[in-house]
This record gives C-alpha cells, sequence and structure tokens, in this order.
C-alpha cells in the first residue's frame, strides 16, 4: 500500500525550529519526486519545498528560501523539511506528496 505519513509538527514561539518527517511506504524515495506544501484554511496550498528523484532538483519557495531546507535519508524513505527560524505567517498545515499521493499533513502552529 502506497502511503504517506508526516509528523513533527506543533506549536512553536516566533524564531523557533521544528523538522517535519514523511515517511513513505509502499514505493521508494529513490526513484520519485518528494513535494511539501503547506496549507491554511481558507487560503490556497502553498508549494514549499520539493526535491526530486535520488536527490536532485531541490527547490525552495522564496518565502522560506534561507530558513527551510528540505531532505530525505535513502535508508529509512523518510523526507524532511527542516524549518528555522519560523514565522508567524508559518503557521499551516503541512502535507507532503509523491507518487500521485498525499500524506494526511502536520499542523504547524508560530505563535507566542
Amino acid at each position: 500500500q502506497v502511503q504517506l505519513v508526516e509528523s513533527g509538527g506543533g506549536l512553536v514561539q516566533p524564531g523557533g525550529s521544528l523538522r517535519l518527517s514523511c515517511v513513505a511506504s509502499g514505493f521508494s524515495f529513490d526513484t520519485n519526486a518528494m513535494i511539501w506544501y503547506r496549507q491554511v484554511s481558507g487560503k490556497e496550498r502553498e508549494l514549499v519545498a520539493t526535491l526530486g528523484p535520488a536527490g536532485g532538483g531541490a527547490y525552495v519557495a522564496e518565502s522560506v528560501r534561507g530558513r527551510f531546507t528540505v531532505s530525505r535519508d535513502y535508508d529509512k524513505n523518510i523526507g524532511y523539511l527542516e524549518m528555522n527560524n519560523l514565522r508567524p505567517e508559518d503557521t499551516a498545515v503541512y502535507r507532503c506528496y509523491a507518487r500521485g499521493v498525499w500524506g494526511r499533513g502536520t499542523q504547524v502552529t508560530v505563535s507566542s
């Protein structure tokens, strides 16, 4: 069964950090691109970062560039989104997408 499960979200103060994980099962990240999106209720979904198969084609959206990093652990088949210097406007549900499958998402709330 092809599945993605995110974790690592939570409540953090402005300036703080979180690392989101996206565990893939039923397929390999070696041969599939991974995309991180975020969405706030009532607003359009925003692409945050992408990572191509075998680690190529990394892209981070301008709104988070310099603060967020996308990576993968090939041995564990897990994707990561490292988020630093978080801001209140980063508050959203973060979801990963790969091979036509969506994870359920993890909530990130940045607030003092």
